[in-house]
This record gives structure tokens, sequence and C-alpha cells, in this order.
């Protein structure tokens, strides 16, 4: 699953109490299907395993977007698709393949710092980098301090075109105001972290993974464009040429006078982002199971099999995140090849896709839902399986549970079929923490399906919750959990197998 950092904001979630759904009543009912338990039990433990001993094992180093280990990744479930008899997808009418390919651009960045009193602040060093611009040239600014950073502490305070500091602790209030500052026209943005110049090494030192010199992007260079860093508090003392002491001063006069005083508080600065772009192509994963004789309407399901590669001799293997779900996708694929070979096949298409690219910003379901395969008006749901192979803290000693996003937003009709095969099949706890609109985590805009939901097409995510190992080099596969993996795996395959033979498409809300 995409990591919302602070700088793109690393912000770990507090628990919260399971969030009682209540979506409007459904008419939509569920019959036991005996055909549909006989496929869900080819769903296996072992299968599960073998697969998931590969995508997550050191040969693959991380499946970092356009690495060597992602292209690997790629042909084994590309020759899983074919061995299981699913169809290619066709580009056009001269080539079909089971890989729809897309370019992208590898970026790397050389001298990266900002420059006060002829003193260098390094990127990963005093300040971190974050964004896709490049300032080749030295860019001379003002960099003026804004404190808490709300929209009243800009008032009679001009930052058109210059670089402004801000005190952020939290993904959404780092959102929150780069937006309050570039609607006020500054040119770059300076988050102020953490307060102490030996917390931020800290930081840096634990997550230098997302801090590389490399990046990946849709698009070249941007010049001059999403400027950001961060910095701690001491930090921002030394670039201003000021003290901590001064600069509380300065905030505490400024909430008496409408952020007026802030404009003493500001020091020429002079920026430098050399950086230089390389287009490399990945591909997401496809493989078709064609339907009967609603056969143009299709169902999707997703994974996301890349992950964030490798630092050093660190390899981040992402068992769970995102191998378990791509495993998941792999025997569903299989489990419904089955059924089609035997004459038990879905009524509907179904779609089962694996994408690159999530880890850098959901770009490889992005591209899809920009090139579809099938049309997006006769796709009717998107399953989105991503990290259902663990438990998380809130669960420890119950982990007969699974948290399902986004089930209610688009379609009352797929909530509740998903809940209905819930009760007859798994019985797992569905858990809807976090389907919260105010969940603070911000998960429903943080993985594949987002990119289904924002063209109207009612979606489910599955996910077990974060955990330490989160997008640490930790996330191996001895920490699975594969008999809740098979269980979680056997939720989505009797939601899809309904979906995919319903007389009625679920409909969407008023």
């Amino acid at each position: 699953m995409k990591k919302v950092l602070m700088f793109s904001g690393l912000y770990f979630c507090s628990i919260f109490l399971v969030y009682a759904q209540s979506a409007p009543s459904s008419t939509i009912s569920v019959k036991i299907d005996s055909i549909a338990i006989s496929y869900a039990k080819t769903i296996r433990v072992a299968d599960l395993n073998n697969y998931l001993s590969i995508l997550a094992s050191d040969a693959l180093e991380g499946r970092d977007t356009g690495s060597r280990g992602q292209k690997m990744a790629a042909a084994f479930i590309r020759e899983h698709f074919r061995d299981n008899g699913l169809d290619p997808i066709v580009i056009d009418e001269s080539d079909s393949s089971y890989f729809q390919t897309m370019e992208l651009y590898r970026n790397a960045y050389g001298n990266v710092f900002i420059e006060s009193n002829g003193r260098r602040f390094v990127h990963q060093q005093e300040v971190a980098f974050i964004g896709n611009a490049s300032v080749n040239q030295p860019k001379a600014l003002v960099l003026q301090f804004t404190g808490d950073g709300e929209e009243s502490d800009y008032d009679g305070l001009n930052v058109s075109g210059q670089m402004v500091a801000f005190i952020a602790r939290s993904a959404d209030e780092r959102l929150r105001k780069t937006k309050i500052a570039q609607d006020q026209g500054a040119a770059a943005q300076l988050v102020i972290y953490r307060d102490k110049k030996t917390e931020l090494k800290e930081f840096f030192d634990q997550y230098r993974n997302y801090f590389t010199s490399e990046t990946i992007s849709k698009h070249p260079s941007h010049s001059g464009k999403n400027i950001s860093f961060i910095t701690s508090l001491d930090y921002l003392a030394d670039l201003l040429d000021t003290t901590q002491e001064r600069l509380a001063k300065a905030q505490q006069r400024a909430s008496r006078s409408s952020g007026k005083a802030y404009k003493k508080i500001n020091h020429p600065v002079t920026l430098t982002i050399e950086k230089t772009s390389e287009k490399f192509e990945t591909e997401n994963v496809l493989g078709l199971v064609e339907g009967n004789d609603k056969k143009s309407e299709m169902i999707v399901i997703t994974a996301h099999y890349d992950h964030v590669g490798k630092t050093d001799d660190l390899i981040y293997n992402g068992a769970d995140d995102d191998g378990s779900g791509t495993a998941a996708v792999m025997e569903l694929a299989q489990a419904f090849a089955v059924a089609k070979k035997n004459g038990h096949g879905p009524r509907r298409s179904i779609l089962f896709m694996t994408v690159t690219g999530e880890e850098k910003g959901l770009l490889g379901s992005e591209y899809y839902s920009q090139h579809p395969v099938w049309p997006l008006d006769n796709t009717i749901a998107n399953l989105n399986i991503d990290m259902i192979g663990r438990v998380d803290d809130a669960h420890l000693g119950a982990e007969n549970y699974v948290y399902i996003i986004g089930s209610d937003r688009l379609s009352y009709d797929l909530h509740t079929i998903n809940e209905e095969v819930n009760k007859i099949y798994t019985d797992l706890e569905l858990d809807y923490t976090y389907n919260d609109r105010d969940d603070p985590n911000r998960f429903y805009y943080r993985s594949d399906h987002y990119n289904f939901a924002k063209h109207n097409i009612p979606i489910i995510f599955y996910f077990n919750g974060t955990h330490d190992d989160y997008h640490q080099p930790t996330d191996t596969i001895d920490k699975i959990k594969f008999d809740i993996l098979k269980k979680r795996s056997e939720l989505v395959f009797y939601c899809a197998w309904e979906l995919a033979n319903r007389e009625e498409r679920v409909r969407l809300n008023p």
C-alpha cells in the first residue's frame, strides 16, 4: 500500500474503535451456492505459500517499480495466468499480451540544498527534499515563517513567489497547510516536522529509503514545481539566523496581531535542486476469465505486486505489502479458471490485474483507468486486495477479521453482498474503522481501488491494517498468517462469485 509519509506524510495511526456501519437497507439477498463452495476449496494455504515464497524472496529484491525484481515478478504472474488458461488482453488488432505496458520516468538527484549565509543545508542531513521539482540554476527566495501556517496566519503577509516555513505534525495537517501556502502564491514550502536536530536525524536514519536520490514519476522534470522540504525547528532557526526562543516569541506576538509579526522573521535563501530524468517501461499484468451470457460486463480484481525495492544491503521484501494480495489474486484467478474449465464459468467476465507503480503514487491503476481494456461503463465493480496476510495491534488474539473500506460509498448493493456472503461462508469480523470518512489515515485514497472509485465504479478495499513491519525490511514471509490469508481470500472469492453470477449488476447509490 502506498505510504503516506509526513513528507508525502509519514503518519502512523492511533487505533480507533470499530465503526458501526449505517448504510441504508438493501433488498439484496444471497443464497448458499454449493458450486461456489466447491471452487473456494481450491484456495489452499500451500498455493498461497508457494506464490508468496517467490514474490517475497530476496531474489526479487523488493520489486521496486521498473527494477529487475519487478520484471521477474511480472513474468512469474504472467506465466501463472497463462498456465491456468486465462486469456491475454488485446492491445490492438495485431497484438495480444498479458502485459499492459506504460512509460514512467526515473528521476535522479545530484546536489540538493538550501543555502543561507553561505551555509548549505543539505538533503538528508539538515533537510529532506520531496516532490518532483528541479532547480538546476540556483533560485533566490525569501524564507518566511508562518508558525502554525493556518489561513489567518497569512493576514497582511505577502508570500507570493517566496518560500514558506510552517509547522505540521500529521499527514492531513501537512496537506492542508501546503494547499494554503500554495493558494497564497508560495513558490516552495519548508515543513517543520520535528523540534530537535537529533530527532530529525533519527527520523532520517529510520526512513532513509524514502529520501533516496531517485524517484519515479509519470512525467519528466517539472522545473520549479512541487518544491517541498522538511526539517526541524532547530534547523529552521539556523536557516533564519535566529533562535528557537525568538521564533516562539514571534509566534506569540503573531497570535495577537493576525500574523503580521511574521514579516519580521524572513531571510534570503537560495535553492538548488539538480535533477535528471530517464524514461523506462513497467507493466500491469492482466489475465481474463471471459464470462458467458453477461460477458460484456466485468468485475476487476486487483492487487499491486510492486514494493519499494532495496537500500544498500537491506531488501524490503513486502511479504504483506502487497505480496499477500498478489498471491490472493493469483489463487482466485486459478479458482475461476478451473470453474470455467469444468463448465461453471462466471456469467460476467472477470479481469485479474496485478498492478505496478502503486508505491509511487497508484501509477499503474491510474494508467489502467485512463487506458482501460474494457469500457469503464461496463465495469461493475473493483475488488482490491492490499495487505491481508497479517494481524494488526487492534486485533491481537482475535485475528478472525478484515478491514472493509469503501464498500458502501458508491453502492449499498455491493456493501450488502459482501456482508451477506461473509455471513453465509466465511464469518469474519468485518471491521469498518477505516471506512469512516474522517479517518485521518485516508486509507480510502491510498490504494488502487481509488482509481476505479473516482470513475464512479463501486469498490471494496480488503485490508488487515498496518503493523511495525509496514514498509520495513522486516515485512517477511515468516510473519504471514496463512490461515487468515486463506480465509480473507475466500471472502473475496465469494463476493466476486456472487457479483459475477447475479441476474442484475449492483446498483449505484442515488
